[in-house]
């Protein structure tokens, strides 16, 4: 075995420095990243965050407060993950006392289709739907909501805030039936008292 030539070792040392570096690099990006995606805890205060209808008429979040809110975020793809959860909902809501004491902040991620002429389109489909459900579907047009809360986009997304403003509980994706009763008796307790 021959050693290599000695301009062919500091190359192949810088190539394996190189990698090393870029490793560490894509390493901490990821943590980063990930730490970025964390909803918010159990206990935290809710970010007041802004969001608007189809129509342009914007919402501040802390002038919900007094009621407890469920916020329910997704896109066009991930709707359908939790309508279980909404369904009972709408059966939960059926009372004045409910209907009246719970605030539903439905909002769609349309950061996708924030450019002409995609954004009228979108504010259509969101009108349409609002018709459909019987309540405000509200728009996240550049993704600041999502940022606010920690969310991850592609996913249904799921916060219970109550009363005082704290979030009492937060998960991604399909709930299990027991996280579904979780949020219901969360609400019941928050309306009730």
């Amino acid at each position: 075995m021959q050693p290599c030539p000695p301009a062919s070792r500091p190359r192949g040392v810088l190539a394996a420095r190189l990698r090393s570096v870029s490793s560490a690099a894509a390493l901490s990006l990821a943590l980063i990243s990930g730490a970025a995606l964390a909803l918010p805890s159990e206990g935290d205060r809710a970010p007041n965050a802004r969001i608007e209808d189809a129509d342009g008429r914007a919402l501040q979040l802390k002038a919900l407060q007094g009621k407890p809110i469920l916020i329910v975020y997704e896109d066009k793809d991930s709707k359908t993950q939790n309508q279980a959860l909404k369904d009972a909902l709408a059966k939960l809501t059926k009372g004045d006392r409910y209907r009246r004491g719970i605030a539903v902040a439905a909002i769609a991620d349309v950061s996708s289709y924030d450019f002409w002429p995609a954004r009228g389109f979108v504010k259509d489909a969101i009108r349409e739907e609002s018709k459909k459900v019987g309540g405000t579907i509200y728009c996240d047009w550049d993704g600041s909501f999502r940022a606010a809360y920690k969310l991850r986009r592609g996913v249904s997304n799921v916060v219970v805030v109550g009363k005082n403003g704290h979030v009492l509980f937060a998960a991604e994706g399909a709930l299990k039936p027991e996280s579904q009763s979780r949020v219901l008796e969360l609400l019941r307790k928050e309306v009730e008292g």
